[in-house]
């Protein structure tokens, strides 16, 4: 087996994998999307309001208004990766529904960019759903809130590219539990959902730093404040930096798994 390092070369031809998955899932979107935004708001709910009730205010704000903008960040993360991870394995390897797409003058990477811009979209619908409940509960003011949602497309591109990457390294399912125990969740710990970053150790700071739900959360908050994040652009860049460059990985290895 061998890797083809060549760069992907697209095509429109993704947008009919992507409205196969669209057209399977809308067979049971209620439930999906009930799915979805439950946890994420019993959590905000129940730490929101209990843990809160404990504090005062975080960063001069109620605390249920700041892991608002927290959650909402982690449920996109979550379902996108949960889709690209779950989802795609079972297309890919299980249901060897991939095999049967490129059958049709279809190439490999049209197939991955159906998937990541599929798991992007689904992810969408959950930050979405959430954005629409915060601004309900009143969590969030202002119309720069609405750029809120910009953001949770950047969460989901980025997170659905990098689910593609351990997805095409995986050989059973007990590989996403790893994944979620060991990266996704202390992510979600250390990337400013539940507590300003500035309370973590230096070491820890730094390292958190590195991570995209880290820069998700800081564009997220503080327009759900109806503020101007602090470098924006380079939040962005890294958002859009894992989009590429975990494309293209899982591009590469999921040549080198499905093709050689």
């Amino acid at each position: 087996m061998h890797y083809d390092f060549s760069f992907p070369a697209f095509s429109p031809r993704f947008i009919p994998v992507w409205r196969r998955n669209f057209l399977v899932w809308k067979k049971l979107a209620g439930s999906s999307i009930l799915g979805n935004i439950a946890d994420p708001m019993i959590s905000l709910m129940a730490f929101g309001y209990g843990l809160g009730s404990l504090l005062p205010s975080v960063d001069g704000v109620p605390y249920i208004q700041f892991l608002a903008a927290g959650t909402v960040c982690m449920s996109t993360m979550n379902a996108a990766t949960f889709e690209a991870l779950y989802s795609a394995f079972s297309r890919m390897h299980v249901q060897r529904t991939w095999d049967g797409i490129m059958n049709a003058p279809v190439a490999l990477e049209d197939v991955v960019l159906g998937e990541l811009t599929w798991a992007a979209s689904k992810s969408f619908l959950s930050g979405l759903a959430i954005m629409i409940v915060v601004w309900i509960m009143g969590l969030a003011g202002g119309p720069r809130s609405v750029l809120v949602l910009g953001v949770v497309v950047l969460i989901g591109l980025a997170f659905s590219a990098i689910g593609l990457v351990v997805n095409a390294l995986a050989r059973a399912y007990d590989t996403f539990t790893y994944y979620f125990t060991l990266v996704v969740t202390p992510m979600a710990f250390v990337s400013g959902v539940f507590f300003p970053v500035t309370q973590l150790p230096w070491w820890l700071h730094a390292i958190s730093q590195a991570l995209p739900l880290s820069h998700a959360v800081a564009l997220a908050r503080p327009l759900m404040f109806g503020q101007w994040p602090e470098q924006p652009l380079l939040h962005v860049a890294v958002l859009l930096f894992y989009t590429v460059v975990a494309a293209y990985i899982a591009i590469v290895l999921t040549r080198r798994r499905l093709l050689s």
